[in-house]
């Protein structure tokens, strides 16, 4: 029997929003806590109509339900379903149910410059937004975009362009020209808000030249509005456009909430971009808001006197899932920049000084902190943090202990995962479940969550595809251009019939847990054995010597073959010591097929812009084949190493 890593007290389980909403829904709480659950989780399932309602009247959502008209059409299609038709609300009317003194957002870069602004604020700065885009001829439907970092000035454009019931879409401000063109160009924005730069990791970076090659090529945007967000002059490269200090219309002191239906377009958000021009993913207003509504309070247990951090930037998902936290009054740590700047401690200090309580990074974060020797529980207090989120890749069971070993005991680590694909989470964190080592605690509730084998089995305890079997309302309305919905049918729908697969290869254990071992696309194949990539990295990166790492099939012999590259910490590499070190700790630790025919040591490795390795971007250069669109990686550059090398013809 598995013993977890933490558990939750009887006074935080009665205390969480989770057992309310167990009360609330009059589903039954005897048991132990992973009984109630799942007996919460299988009603939400089987009366998922009843359980969205609920959602719905437990939050007290600001809208419009038309008093008889059913909460689900065609509920037994996907695509297809049509949930809540009738209804109507303003997704930023939500947001910006708050409006007294309490602080909404605090923002801090590199520089520990810092900024603050309470509810009362926030919707008086929206109200000034709203009323300029107003004037500028906005109105529901139209696209706004944003280039912009993850600060204040981006959630009051976004809360001001939905107040408007226009459509919503960001990227940050390092991607390149054709990546935003590719992305913007697309959707066709009528406004562009942007910088004149940004930090990170102690530089300045003036992006004046590539605004001013961005809006040459929208000739949608009517108007083109810079935040002064860097210590630079705004560049004599950008002409034609308006500073945000002039564009705010200061008479506006009430916003009118224009009132739009549950599935009309919320927010465009975009694939990673790696295999072609990244599909346009449209959100709906209702389902984005009832599902972090859910995700934020009953999963997270986020209130009104807690402090939500996420490192995001604003073209990764987790910024729209982080921003949606206003709705429950909560108070929005907002940092830009680099976590690792000025060092190790950076987000640790964060922490102590603001007094987050619910703090979120990636996978990647957590390695990197552990491989650079930190160990915040010597070196900061962490009295105030409750939770820490993470995704982005696997967590690692090692990962896992580092945590509990070395961040802090009492904490209840939810790694979560989902998407771009449905701007939330499949299998997430919750306040009443204990904590095992390399398990996600739970599927989320109302979907219904499953594993097929290669047959189309739901299985238990052994590998395959994540698949949701029933519809739920945050999926996309669709993507956009794709009148047909060849492109969005073709995306998750044409494996198994009328089931959502995911694209993530995964496993239900004995405990009601999920475990993630990468994407299913990148599953490796060696013998006909399937192998998740984190499978391999968990083991690599115990090796001390190596950074991170990145394994690839190779076609070989009318056969594949798994090859492992490794990145290495400064001054150090790959000798057949270290070689041999690699593969009997990947052989001890998981199985002779896991073990790499070849190891090569790379300066660097690709990723997007968002953080995520791209195991495909290398599979195609090994293999001589051109990566269709490097714009999509935050570093192109590191494909070279891959290319043409000597190991991979032996």
């Amino acid at each position: 029997m598995l013993t977890p890593l933490w558990s939750p007290s009887a006074e935080q389980i009665a205390a969480s929003r989770m057992l309310d909403f167990m009360h609330y829904v009059n589903v039954q709480t005897e048991g132990t806590p992973e009984q109630q659950y799942k007996a919460l989780h299988d009603w939400s399932v089987a009366n998922k109509e009843q359980f969205w309602l609920s959602i719905w009247r437990y939050f007290d959502v600001i809208g419009r339900m038309p008093e008889h008209g059913p909460v689900l059409l065609h509920g037994n299609k996907m695509p297809g379903a049509e949930w809540f038709p009738g209804a109507q609300l303003n997704f930023a009317e939500n947001l910006l149910r708050y409006r007294d003194t309490r602080p909404a957002l605090v923002f801090t870069n590199e520089h520990q410059e810092r900024t603050e602004i309470t509810y009362g604020e926030l919707y008086l700065q929206v109200a000034k937004v709203a009323e300029a885009l107003k004037q500028n001829g906005v109105v529901a439907g139209d696209r706004v975009a944003g280039m912009l970092p993850n600060c204040i000035e981006t959630i009051v454009a976004m809360l001001a362009t939905t107040s408007l019931g226009a459509v919503w879409s960001s990227c940050s401000p390092d991607f390149g020209v054709q990546g935003v063109l590719d992305r913007f160009g697309q959707i066709e924005p009528k406004v562009l808000f942007t910088v004149n730069g940004y930090y990170y990791n102690g530089k300045t970076i003036d992006i004046g030249d590539k605004v001013a090659a961005i809006h040459a090529q929208l000739p949608t945007v009517e108007t083109l509005v810079v935040v002064p967000f860097a210590s630079l002059s705004v560049s004599n490269e950008i002409t034609n456009a308006t500073l945000w200090a002039d564009y705010c219309d200061n008479t506006a002191t009430n916003i009118t909430f224009v009132p739009r239906q549950f599935n009309d377009p919320l927010y465009i958000m975009f694939s990673s971009g790696t295999t072609g021009v990244p599909k346009c993913i449209v959100h709906g207003i209702g389902g984005t808001l009832l599902q972090h509504l859910k995700e934020h309070a009953l999963h997270t247990d986020l209130r009104r006197d807690d402090t939500l951090f996420y490192f995001t930037t604003c073209g990764w998902m987790m910024w729209n899932w982080l921003v949606s936290g206003l709705a429950l009054g909560a108070r929005l740590a907002l940092f830009d920049g680099s976590p690792f700047y000025p060092n190790e401690h950076a987000m640790a200090d964060l922490i102590d000084k603001e007094d987050i309580t619910v703090f979120g990074t990636s996978a990647k974060y957590l390695s990197a902190l552990e491989k650079s020797g930190a160990k915040p529980r010597e070196t900061h207090a962490l009295t105030t943090l409750r939770t820490l989120l993470t995704t982005g890749s696997v967590l690692a069971p090692e990962s896992f202990d580092y945590v509990y070993r070395d961040i802090k005991a009492d904490l209840c680590l939810s790694s979560i995962s989902g998407g771009t694909d449905i701007v939330s989470c499949f299998a997430l964190g919750n306040p009443i479940l204990p904590v095992y080592r390399g398990q996600l605690q739970c599927k989320g509730l109302g979907l219904a969550v499953n594993v097929y084998n290669e047959n189309g089995n739901a299985v238990t305890g052994e590998k395959g595809e994540l698949v949701c079997e029933q519809s739920f309302p945050c999926m996309p309305t669709g993507f956009w251009h794709d009148k047909n919905g060849e492109r969005y049918f073709n995306a998750y729908f044409n494996r198994f019939p009328n089931i959502w697969a995911h694209g993530d290869y995964a496993e239900l254990t004995a405990q009601g847990g999920v475990i993630i071992y990468g994407r299913s696309d990148a599953v490796l194949n060696p013998g006909g054995v399937r192998i998740g990539t984190a499978e391999i990295y968990r083991q690599v990166e115990k090796v001390d010597a190596v950074l991170e790492s990145i394994a690839v099939g190779q076609k070989w012999q009318d056969d594949e073959r798994v090859v492992l590259f490794v990145r290495l910490r400064d001054g150090l590499t790959l000798t057949e010591e270290l070689t041999t070190t690699i593969k009997k700790t990947i052989r001890a630790n998981a199985t002779p097929r896991h073990v790499p025919a070849v190891i090569a040591q790379v300066k660097d490795i690709p990723r997007t812009i968002s953080g995520k390795i791209v195991e495909l971007a290398v599979r195609q250069v090994i293999h001589g084949e051109t990566v269709k669109n490097t714009d999509a990686l935050a570093n192109p550059e590191a494909l070279q190493y891959f290319a043409n090398r000597t190991e991979l013809s032996t």
